[in-house]
């Protein structure tokens, strides 16, 4: 208690970001109202501030556009793009009965009539919180016997890099991180979208630490780096192979380490050695300089220790499977593992071992009118599951969690599946998004402050529980809520479709792990959050992959085969067939999460720099005649949008750049409801089946001279 009028609660933000932070949430005790959030203190790695998209979180949750009642599509209403402000003219007020009862109905008939694999759930992490993210959903579409969904948007392609060579999703805690002498931050905007970890690199710094940014944009990390490479999209696997090259020819691999600890060392070495591979070849692909490379190596190689942060930018292009691979053996040959800082970190969150067979319950999947597993639908290519897909084809979509009429590839093709007259769907949401443009029936959503969670982490190793701080506005319901009332009036009997927010806690938690001990939903309950109790060295050091014993691959050690091999995606200048000569970059806003935030005041004045903007290299520019200012059509075989030119040094030449934006929001200047998605393919990256935004090829032309 803060005072005899506030209390203060523990919740944590469950956004898809790596710092599941810690916050306190100050409370009216006789409102109710939120009137203050904060991180917590006490959090080893949140450590009292919040980033500036949270920190400004009840602007949010006290919208004026907050969605606080089910609504019902008016009769007549095409499906189609709304007037920003003028979306309550196309629906209905209903009741969660009217709502409820009719996606039942809705549902049985679809089924009936076209099979339940006709219906399609579309999810991802709009909350990561466990059972937000996966549970009584799970249940609900399982025991249905609707399509499965291949989430595979964010992260697929490196998530399953790292397993392959790991076997677990573990790294380097943000708390080594300060113990490093040199920190590679690839393809990772750690100011931008990892904040937390920020202060911790500035600690290694003081300390006489180098950073290095390799990333084909300059990015706030990049720009506040000791050094920024800006390498060509795509060539990482090829940079990676000549960091190798250098390494191995020059004698500074710790072959102690790799006997001990790795499989494959010799065809590895082997490979990397190829000519190819030099940084004289790779220099010419890579963009970077041949003696930036040689540095670079060496200077990897015997900084003691040496740490990684490799996030899921390099991963999103064609062959970026292949490159977070080759990222992730670089620790393999040079045992940084051995070393406190060093190492490297992609993502934590395979080390939560959580219950999800008992939270998400698959072998319902058996008494659906299946009675086998549905077919799987990739997430990645929606529009063509809308648009191509039979036998049978999708005539239900019930998205949650997420914006794919803003954040799926092929946006038009996704947009002309969701303009359909026949395909009913249903939107659970917190805003009118694009998405909730195209819903026949919409449901209002809660924020993180309306509902309770248990959560993990993908950048840190705590695990908390997310009270619920205030009661939910006007009529918003959770996942659990919606999915467990749906569960009842589709007749199901199932005992699991009863149980509560607590039972779903408890069942995430049974776990048989060691690294589990003492972490109970009443003790997090208590005590806000609880370290994941891994295995100690003999000086009381946790070191992933010090020792042969942290891996879980099948020869428990680190697998360096199939060794890595570079190939130019489709869609690159590298590309014998490209058929255009830019290479675009569709970004994420620094002050937006994906497109969470983006119709919210505070966090657009934050971005108003890049809005409707194409940053493009001042030679490219030249060359088309472009001045900063003018109008240009930004396309290629997919689509088109109209941005504003700026010649920008953040890119390099035969690179530009535009951010992701809601499309209701006027970004693309030509007003056609289009963003950057306009022009991103349903290619699938070659590990994880994941999307490959980054592997855009477009050309640019002047519509009109600056105004």
């Amino acid at each position: 208690m803060e005072g005899t009028q506030t209390k203060t609660v523990h919740a944590v933000c469950s956004h898809d970001c790596p710092d599941s932070c810690g916050v306190l949430v100050t409370v009216d005790s006789l409102s109710g109202r939120a009137v203050k959030v904060q991180g917590d203190p006490a959090h080893p790695v949140t450590r009292g501030f919040l980033c500036g998209k949270v920190a400004k979180y009840l602007d949010r949750v006290y919208a004026p556009d907050r969605l606080l009642y089910p609504m019902r599509r008016k009769p007549g209403v095409a499906k189609s793009k709304l007037v920003r402000g003028r979306e309550l003219e196309a629906f209905d007020r209903i009741s969660w009965d009217e709502a409820l009862d009719e996606i039942a109905t809705k549902l049985s008939a679809i089924s009936k009539q076209f099979g339940s694999e006709s219906i399609l759930p579309y999810s991802y992490a709009g909350t990561i919180g466990q059972l937000g993210y996966g549970s009584m959903d799970r249940r609900f579409f399982y025991r249905l016997g609707a399509s499965q969904l291949d989430r595979t948007i964010c992260s697929t392609a490196g998530g399953t890099a790292l397993t392959s060579v790991y076997g677990v999703k573990l790294g380097t805690t943000p708390q080594d991180f300060a113990h490093a002498k040199l920190i590679i931050a690839w393809g990772a905007n750690i100011h931008g979208n990892n904040i937390h970890l920020w202060p911790f690199v500035e600690e290694a710094r003081r300390n006489g630490a180098r950073l290095i940014v390799i990333d084909p944009y300059r990015t706030r990390t990049a720009a506040l780096a000791d050094e920024h490479l800006a390498i060509n999209p795509g060539t990482d696997t090829l940079l990676a192979l000549a960091m190798m090259y250098v390494i191995f020819r020059d004698g500074l691999e710790d072959r102690e380490y790799m006997a001990a600890c790795t499989a494959g060392s010799a065809e590895l070495k082997s490979h990397a050695l190829k000519s190819e591979h030099s940084p004289t070849q790779a220099a010419a692909i890579t963009g970077i300089p041949v003696e930036t490379i040689e540095r670079l190596a060496r200077a990897y190689a015997t900084a003691k220790p040496a740490a990684i942060r490799l996030n899921y930018g390099i991963q999103r292009s064609e062959n970026g499977g292949t490159a977070a691979r080759a990222v992730c053996m670089l620790p393999l040959i040079t045992g940084s593992w051995k070393h406190r800082g060093g190492g490297l970190q992609l993502s934590t969150s395979g080390s939560f071992p959580f219950n999800q067979n008992a939270l998400q319950m698959p072998e319902l999947m058996l008494q659906s009118p299946l009675g086998s597993p549905a077919r799987v639908i990739n997430m990645s290519q929606l529009g063509g599951a809308l648009t191509e897909v039979s036998d049978p084809p999708v005539k239900a979509l019930f998205v949650y969690n997420s914006n794919p009429a803003v954040v799926a590839p092929n946006q038009n093709a996704v947009l002309a599946g969701m303009a359909r007259a026949d395909l009913f769907t249903v939107v659970h949401e917190q805003f009118f998004t694009d998405t909730a443009d195209y819903a026949d029936i919409l449901l209002p959503a809660p924020t993180f402050l309306e509902t309770k969670d248990v959560q993990g982490a993908y950048g840190h190793l705590f695990a908390q529980v997310s009270q619920q701080a205030i009661e939910p506005l006007g009529e918003v319901r959770n996942n659990v809520a919606v999915f467990s009332e749906l569960a009842r009036r589709m007749g199901f009997t199932e005992p699991c479709f009863n149980d509560s927010v607590d039972d779903l806690i408890d069942q995430a938690l049974t776990s048989s792990s060691p690294w589990f001990k003492g972490i109970t939903r009443e003790n997090l309950e208590r005590e806000g959050h609880i370290p994941l109790a891994l295995p100690t060295n003999a000086d009381g050091l946790a070191l992933p992959f010090s020792t042969p014993g942290w891996f879980r691959t099948p020869s428990g050690k680190g697998e360096l085969l199939p060794v890595p091999e570079f190939h130019a995606p489709v869609e690159s200048r590298g590309s014998e067939n490209a058929d255009y000569p830019l290479e675009f970059l569709p970004r994420k806003a620094d002050n937006y999460m994906n497109s969470t935030f983006a119709n919210q005041p505070g966090h657009q004045r934050m971005e108003a720099a890049t809005a409707g903007i194409l940053e493009m290299h001042a030679d490219d520019a030249a060359a088309r005649g472009v001045a900063a200012g003018d109008e240009v059509e930004v396309f290629n075989t997919r689509g088109r949008i109209i941005l504003r030119a700026k010649p920008s040094p953040k890119v390099g030449k035969g690179v530009v750049a535009a951010r992701l934006d809601w499309s209701k929001l006027g970004s693309d200047l030509s007003g056609s409801g289009a963003n950057v998605n306009a022009l991103t393919s349903e290619r699938l990256t070659d590990i994880g089946g994941g999307a490959t935004f980054y592997s855009t090829l477009v050309e640019v032309r002047r519509v009109s001279a600056t105004r």
